[in-house]
């Protein structure tokens, strides 16, 4: 690939990846977490007990990505501790390699203990390489497991994408005031 198509395709990739993510004010990021919740847990009850568990979890209500060869994400959500929201998320990610398509998903991240969560709010917090979601779906959550004090669900919500890794997602958080 040449120089100019490097550029046109990321210049595209980053446009797919931000369509469509328009940031939340704070109460329609409440709303749109409690629906992706009810999302969540419509597609697989057993995440209830994700929910219920949990040290804490980030509800990212609406993802949007795409691309060709070079990929993009986005996506603004809340953190919730003990089922109250403390902060907010903001999440991008860049990607190179064999994928295409594009679309929106809700990404749920849910932190095994007190440790775990307070890794991802000390900010600049990143998915490792080999990070893995499991898409929501009756009975999913009874088999998922968290690793190394994370579990990652996702749910498509709109356009079609190939590839599932989550690797690579940055995100950061701001407190609520």
């Amino acid at each position: 690939m040449n120089r100019k198509t490097i550029l046109a395709s990321l210049v595209a990739t980053l446009a797919l990846a931000f369509t469509g993510t328009r940031p939340l004010h704070a109460e329609d990021l409440k709303t749109k977490a409690a629906e992706a919740i009810q999302n969540f847990t419509t597609a697989d009850p057993g995440l209830t007990n994700f929910l219920a568990k949990a040290a804490g979890y980030a509800v990212l209500p609406s993802v949007g990505g795409g691309g060709f060869i070079i990929a993009g994400e986005h996506g603004d959500g809340l953190l919730f501790e003990k089922g109250k929201p403390t902060g907010t998320v903001k999440m991008t990610a860049i990607s190179i390699g064999a994928q295409v398509g594009g679309g929106t998903f809700a990404e749920i991240i849910f932190f095994e203990t007190a440790d775990a969560l307070k890794s991802f709010k000390q900010s600049k917090y990143e998915m490792s390489a080999a990070a893995k979601a499991s898409v929501a779906a009756s009975g999913v959550s009874t088999h998922a497991k968290y690793d190394q004090g994370v579990a990652v669900f996702t749910l498509p919500t709109a356009g079609a994408s190939v590839g599932a890794a989550i690797g690579g997602q940055k995100f950061s958080y701001k407190p609520m005031k």
